[in-house]
């Protein structure tokens, strides 16, 4: 069990990677601050620079035996902290508004009982990865060519959420949480003086027409493998000026499916139908994709064996709202072969909610996290 020193020095840390939020695939500081806590815990390895800024400490246990991974994310958020706790954010614009510097103190502190006690057999890999919140960061550390020799046999993360009772754990088997992807379509005309539109060749009809029909493709409603979503994220249009006729305009959307398989339809659909009023309107077109999320999807192996963890500590738990229809990375780890699952565990029922500007880590949360990973830990490699 952590110690109420243990406790003390884990908060302070929390609290310190609060203060210093990065965001996604600028984890510099963070990274090195997280190998710098690492280095009194003895880990058999520790590799830096993984997929970008990501480290994973490994630590073998006193035979031979499966890997387990535990995850936690870098990266903070790019939003103004609005709080008046005394370790708010110091980095104008930024903040960690969804709780990794909490995710990170968790596995710190499963170092730290690791250090002290050795698992009987296998290895343990703490996963501290970069880039989360884009989705990008997963994918980067998997295709690292390192990862291959880190590659779990098992891969476990807690997630904070607010909304739940403080303790209480959501957790189930199957899709967690959805696809998604941002699309940006930029139309291409030609810009004209304001009082010669004709001249040009503006993309307004277009930019409206498309914000309607491209939002009818998704549709809101219960969570199953039909399911899509389409929310229009942002569109600009020409110039901040009166005097110019617009020639140019970009549309942002994002895509969301309960399943990896259905998101490649639901993309070809829209740009069909964005390339369709393009042509209608003589305009020229080009797409970019962005944040690209799988779908999270829970090994039932891998929820048994939380929901045991969870049980033996006396910890409640249940589906909860899954799925949810929030993305997230952790599911690329569960490809390719590992047994993967994520709970998220309740912070309370009044707790500001994830990307709040005044949300905060609840540090009470601390010990049960890391009790959680630890009994998993135990249950599998003894």
């Amino acid at each position: 069990m952590l110690t109420q020193g243990d406790l003390a020095d884990l908060t302070a840390f929390r609290q310190e990677l609060h203060r210093f939020p990065e965001v996604s695939r600028h984890e510099t500081a963070t990274a090195a601050r997280i190998v710098q806590a690492l280095a009194p815990l003895g880990a058999d390895q520790v590799v830096t620079g993984l997929g970008g800024h990501g480290v994973a400490a490994v630590f073998n246990g006193l035979s031979a035996g499966p890997t387990l991974m535990f995850r936690a994310e870098l990266d903070a958020l790019p939003i103004e902290e609005l709080s008046e706790v005394g370790h708010r954010s110091t980095i104008p614009g930024k903040g960690h508004l969804c709780g990794h510097d909490g995710h990170m103190t968790l596995l710190l502190g499963l170092g730290r009982l690791i250090a002290r006690a050795r698992p009987a057999r296998g290895r343990v890999v703490l996963m501290f990865q970069p880039a989360e919140e884009d989705g990008s960061g997963a994918a980067a550390v998997v295709a690292d060519p390192r990862f291959a020799a880190l590659r779990p046999d098992w891969a476990f993360a807690i997630h904070n959420m607010p909304g739940l009772p403080f303790g209480v754990s959501a957790l189930k088997a199957g899709a967690v949480n959805c696809a998604s992807q941002g699309l940006k379509i930029t139309l291409t005309g030609k810009t004209a003086h304001a009082s010669l539109p004709e001249t040009g060749l503006s993309p307004a009809l277009a930019l409206a027409r498309l914000i309607p029909a491209i939002a009818a493709l998704g549709q809101v409603g219960p969570l199953g493998p039909d399911y899509r979503l389409v929310t229009i994220t942002h569109a600009r249009l020409g110039e901040a000026a009166f005097g110019i006729a617009p020639g140019e305009a970009e549309l942002w959307v994002t895509l969301r499916t309960m399943e990896d398989g259905q998101m490649a339809a639901l993309r070809q659909a829209a740009m069909d139908l964005a390339r369709a009023e393009a042509a209608g309107q003589g305009l020229g077109i080009r797409f970019r994709h962005h944040d690209d999320f799988a779908a999270s999807v829970n090994d039932a192996q891998a929820v048994a064996h939380l929901a045991r963890a969870l049980d033996a500590l006396g910890m409640a738990h249940d589906e909860g709202d899954l799925p949810m229809r929030a993305s997230e990375d952790f599911g690329r780890f569960g490809q390719g072969g590992t047994r993967s699952a994520m709970l998220f565990l309740g912070v309370g029922e009044g707790h500001p909610a994830l990307h709040n500007p005044d949300y905060d880590f609840p540090d009470a949360l601390i010990a049960p996290g890391v009790g959680i990973f630890h009994q998993v830990m135990r249950d599998l490699l003894g």
